[in-house]
């Protein structure tokens, strides 16, 4: 929810050790940067300033697509109730020393409720938010059946007006008043000037700024070792190591970081941070060397001696979301299948299929949750189980993260994709996650709040985020049964966490690894670049071209050219069904000049409408994590009016620069759960850096039947395909899962 502020990430690699592949540092940091939200992003950022002047009227809107998200607004609510329902730490960290153990005596000590936090802290004493009485919380509700307005409304004018009274004495930029009143709430004014370091909650705003601004208003008050600085800034790497992917830092690098930003205490920043509830602190036990034999106590050694334990510090958002997809998956595994035919009636199913899509037919029968890994042609295995469950009566469905790959399985299904509200016997199978959970698509909710299916198989699950996992799992009713089925190779989730990647590792449930190679050529190169290998293939058809330039301005002309003339005449594939894909926004190939020559050549015109104009192709970003590609059809005093994926959306004037951007470009990030007959891959040299294995596979593997590759990196590629896989994240699924659910063989 990526699928991408850069400079911010660049500052904070050491915290939160980003790679070129993961949305952090190479397609979620750009978001901020160029006001677009929740947009994933490759390259390029502008400074605060840009930020504010390309979406600050946004943040007085009420969002189109919080009305939709009703559902999920009380599902989060829900999660983050959990937090009075935990028993307790972890009675572990016996190996701890130095700062770390006084950190955690310290968190336990105020968890406990034994010392308050000011005792502890040596702070002044800070108002505790009361834990409400542990209650079992309603599973979510349909959007329209809940009594939430649909959206926050924009802060009022006047308190509009106070900030930007505020921000402008402080050399801020008056373009971020809508956004800053809007994040502070009532009071804004007066809380920005009594702690101006809460400037640096507005997205796109750095450390160094928000320390001008403080110095402009504190005077000789503002200094380094200021305590509102150190929580600001402590909250400020823990989202960016959230853009990065991860749902936790380990203590020590995130101390480390804040000693690099300036921050001289940076225990107590972090025990600051705690004390007000900023962020939650945790700790995980550490795996010892060699397998623990069955039966013997897990959490003590010999004579009793506790295992060693690593302390983590996350947001509450992210770390409460991980804890409850976790619950939700313990549930589904624990828990027995609704008995849905005889067995005798799952086996012949099973019997009627071939290869590995039996042996899913089979696991599924039995289990309430079950992976499924493979490439594209493993589709087919999916599809073949959701049309003998319908055979035998349930009530199965299929969700994808996004409307191009519900699309796609839709095609495989040969059903047209679900429109929405559509519940009846006619309705495809096929929905997008979002659509299903808030009732746009799919079955709806049944009288206890539980989406009404007995099946739900997620396609491209390595794209599902621990709050979008945790939102699925929970709205599951009792006895239904989850696949999960994708690609592994794949980029990860814009989102923090690695669902998919993590459930794997964990065994904790049946995996079915499909036998079923993708054909030709590309899969073939598609496959080697999986693990490791760029070897060259033969390829008849002209069904792989290696194109190489010598610089960006060559790479975007032989980028025209293959588009508009070389592909459709060779090929066969008008431009229309020609996909660019390159690793970033910014730059001298990255989309915005790709897009401005992809425009001027096959579709010129004055972009009369905040640059677009009638036929161009876009994608519209409605909220995080959410891309649709479409098509400008015309614009009026209501917005920019598009069609995406058989649908009109309207985006409002003052919403256009933020989230809608030309698509005959994208990045890799944008493009995933889509497949086009044709791709174009643009590898310019200032591009090295943001390669990786996960990158590339998931780039050439968007082509059907042909892929051009603009090469201008040289020997970086098979070295990136060699020797640079998917950046590690820090999350906690596996260790959350492992008391609950004993792992497979």
């Amino acid at each position: 929810m990526s699928t991408e502020p850069e400079p911010a990430t660049e500052d904070t690699t050491h915290a939160v050790d980003t790679g070129p592949e993961t949305p952090g540092t190479a397609e979620t940091a750009g978001a901020a940067s160029d006001g677009r939200s929740g947009e994933p992003t490759e390259g390029g950022g502008e400074a605060a300033s840009q930020v504010a002047e390309g979406g600050a009227e946004a943040a007085t809107q009420v969002s189109e697509v919080e009305a939709e998200l009703a559902a999920q607004r009380i599902e989060r609510e829900r999660i983050e109730r959990r937090k009075a329902e935990k028993q307790g730490p972890i009675d572990a960290g016996g190996k701890l020393s130095g700062s770390a153990a006084d950190l955690l005596a310290a968190v336990r000590a105020v968890e406990s409720g034994e010392r308050p936090a000011a005792t502890v802290f040596g702070a002044p004493e800070p108002a505790r938010r009361p834990a409400p009485e542990p209650v079992r919380p309603p599973r979510p509700v349909p959007a329209e059946h809940s009594a939430a307005p649909a959206g926050p409304v924009g802060p009022a004018p006047e308190a509009v007006q106070g900030v930007r009274r505020v921000l402008a004495e402080g050399g801020a930029p008056e373009g971020l008043a809508p956004q800053t009143a809007a994040l502070l709430g009532e009071g804004a004014q007066d809380a920005l000037r009594a702690d101006p370091w809460l400037l640096l909650r507005v997205a796109g705003v750095r450390p160094e700024q928000a320390d001008g601004f403080a110095r402009a208003l504190l005077g000789a008050e503002c200094g380094p070792d200021d305590e509102r600085r150190g929580r600001a800034v402590t909250v400020w790497l823990l989202e960016q190591a959230a853009l990065a992917g991860h749902t936790a830092l380990e203590l020590p690098r995130l101390t480390a970081t804040l000693a690099q930003r300036g921050v001289p205490d940076p225990d107590a920043a972090v025990q600051s941070t705690l004390a007000e509830g900023e962020a939650l602190a945790f700790q995980d036990a550490l795996e010892e060397t060699g397998a623990r034999r069955e039966g013997e106590p897990d959490g003590e050694g010999e004579e009793g001696e506790e295992r060693p334990v690593r302390v983590l510090i996350g947001l509450e958002r992210y770390a409460l979301a991980e804890e409850s997809l976790a619950d939700g998956l313990a549930r589904l595994v624990n828990s027995a299948p609704k008995q849905d035919g005889s067995a005798a009636d799952w086996e012949q199913a099973a019997a009627s299929a071939q290869g590995s899509a039996a042996e899913l037919i089979r696991a599924v029968a039995g289990h309430g949750l079950v992976l499924h890994t493979g490439g594209e042609a493993s589709l087919a295995e999916p599809a073949a189980l959701l049309r003998a469950t319908h055979a035998l009566g349930l009530r199965a469905w299929a969700a994808a993260p996004g409307p191009l790959g519900r699309d796609r399985f839709a095609a495989l299904l040969g059903a047209a994709p679900a429109e929405p509200s559509s519940s009846g016997p006619k309705a495809s199978p096929a929905v997008t996650v979002t659509g299903l959970l808030t009732g746009a698509e799919g079955p709806g909710r049944d009288a206890d709040g539980a989406l009404d299916l007995d099946l739900l198989v997620v396609v491209d699950a390595p794209q599902l985020d621990v709050e979008a996992g945790a939102l699925l799992a929970e709205s599951l009713p009792d006895g239904a049964r989850l696949v999960l089925a994708g690609d592994p190779a794949v980029l990860w989730s814009v989102g923090p966490g690695r669902v998919f990647a993590d459930l794997l590792a964990a065994r904790v449930c049946p995996q079915i690894a499909s036998r079923r190679p993708d054909p030709g050529p590309l899969g073939e190169l598609v496959s080697g670049i999986g693990i490791g290998e760029l070897s060259q293939v033969e390829a008849p058809g002209k069904e792989v071209v290696i194109v190489p330039v010598r610089d960006a301005g060559e790479a975007v002309h032989r980028t025209v050219q293959l588009v508009a003339d070389s592909v459709p005449r060779a090929i066969g594939v008008p431009a229309e069904e020609t996909q660019v894909i390159t690793p970033g926004h910014g730059g001298a190939a990255g989309t915005r000049v790709l897009n401005a020559a992809l425009k001027e050549r096959l579709n010129p015109g004055p972009g009369r409408f905040g640059g677009f104009d009638a036929g161009d192709r876009v994608v519209h970003t409605p909220a995080s994590g959410r891309v649709l590609p479409g098509r400008v059809v015309t614009a009026d005093a209501e917005g920019l009016h598009l069609s995406c994926a058989g649908e009109t959306v309207i985006v409002p004037r003052d919403r256009v620069e933020g989230s809608v951007r030309h698509g005959w470009a994208l990045t890799a990030h944008q493009a995933l759960g889509g497949r086009w007959p044709a791709a174009v891959v643009v590898l310019p040299g200032d591009a090295v850096q943001a390669l990786s294995r996960p990158w590339i596979y998931t780039a050439f593997g968007r082509a059907a039947r042909h892929l051009s590759v603009v090469h201008g990196v040289e020997q970086a590629l098979p070295r990136a395909v060699a020797e640079i896989p998917a950046k590690p994240r820090t999350t906690r699924l596996p260790r959350l899962l492992a008391p609950q659910i004993p792992t497979t063989d």
